[in-house]
């Protein structure tokens, strides 16, 4: 890295990557070795995006009895990131050669040929046994898919309080988390009624905790989807990541990565979701095929901070909402997004 690009990392991100350097040469002192963590991804007919990340992780507690035991928040961000680590990623009968970024996440495309639907590769680093992983391919001929949020749209978490969102995130078992009442059952039949759609779950969350959603998603029948989460830490020019940013990024992304392809955008009134969406219902009107609100609860919006409304042409597209995924789905099935009739 030159001094002009060092001179350009904001002071807390060079501060954090040599914490994090310190942690490492601790563990590895102890014997301690890394390990890929992989992120289930997606894909097209050429080309996969692979998404993991690399940490040396905490043994697991005694006491720990499988999936049914209780798992605190923080557990999930014990974990250290091994900087700009080179992964072996195996996947359609090839290899290829992957480095994580500074905060050890890796998010790449690389070239495959697999068929559409979910399908397997492997991901390994420093020798060790690989991991399998699993991305959803997007068939050449889909033209539907759903993009939904995680924070109060399946998962009551009461973001964006501060106090409330630590609590949630650090300290509360993930067995005590509570879905969303009818979303799981709403985001099955989108499933069922569009075969071969992608699901991709998009949230502000830390990647940390992906582990974590994904259980919770099983547990609660969510269909499986790829997962867009973020890196809670600085970035060069700030201390900390715009969630905002991070969703509306990935939302162009996919619209030029699948420009036949129109999305549902599910999210909630709790966050700017609706902000979000409308700009890229403006900037992508072909990319859009409609969008659902779960309003929150008087007492979530107040836990919350309040609701986050904005200004939207409702003609453009199905524009819909409502305080659960029952209402939700009646109204999707007015407009012909779902089979009103199954």
């Amino acid at each position: 890295m030159s001094p002009a690009s060092a001179a350009k990392i904001h002071w807390f991100a060079r501060l954090e990557h040599r914490f994090h350097v310190w942690r490492e040469r601790r563990a590895r002192r102890r014997g301690r070795s890394a390990t890929a963590v992989p992120f289930p991804g997606y894909g097209g007919s050429a080309w996969v995006r692979v998404v993991g990340r690399v940490l040396i992780v905490p043994p697991a507690p005694k006491r720990a009895r499988g999936d049914r035991a209780g798992v605190r928040g923080w557990r999930s961000f014990v974990g250290i990131p091994v900087s700009f680590a080179e992964a072996r990623v195996e996947i359609g009968g090839r290899v290829h050669e992957v480095v994580a970024d500074r905060g050890g996440v890796i998010d790449t495309v690389v070239e495959a040929h697999l068929e559409p639907g979910w399908q397997t590769f492997t991901m390994s680093v420093e020798g060790q046994e690989p991991v399998e992983a699993s991305v959803f391919i997007v068939g050449d001929e889909v033209r539907f898919g759903v993009v939904c949020d995680v924070d109060d749209t399946v998962m009551v978490t009461a973001l964006p309080r501060p106090f409330i969102a630590a609590w949630n995130s650090f300290v509360l078992d993930e067995h005590a988390r509570t879905p969303v009442p009818g979303m799981a059952v709403l985001l099955e039949q989108l499933r069922r009624d569009h075969p071969g759609a992608p699901m991709i779950y998009l949230s502000t969350g830390a990647w940390n905790i992906a582990p974590t959603l994904r259980r919770f998603l099983s547990r609660h029948l969510f269909p499986a989807g790829a997962m867009l989460l973020t890196d809670w830490g600085p970035t060069h020019d700030r201390w900390f990541r715009s969630g905002r940013e991070h969703k509306t990024s990935n939302l162009r992304r996919l619209a030029q990565e699948f420009p036949d392809v129109r999305w549902l955008l599910i999210g909630d009134d709790g966050q700017h979701d609706e902000a979000i969406y409308s700009q890229f219902l403006e900037e992508h009107p072909s990319s859009v095929a409609g969008i659902a609100i779960r309003r929150l609860l008087p007492a979530e919006a107040m836990l919350a901070g309040g609701r986050a409304t904005a200004p939207h042409d409702e003609n453009a597209v199905p524009w819909v909402s409502a305080e659960d995924g029952a209402g939700l789905r009646d109204q999707l099935g007015d407009v012909g997004i779902i089979d009103a009739g199954s």
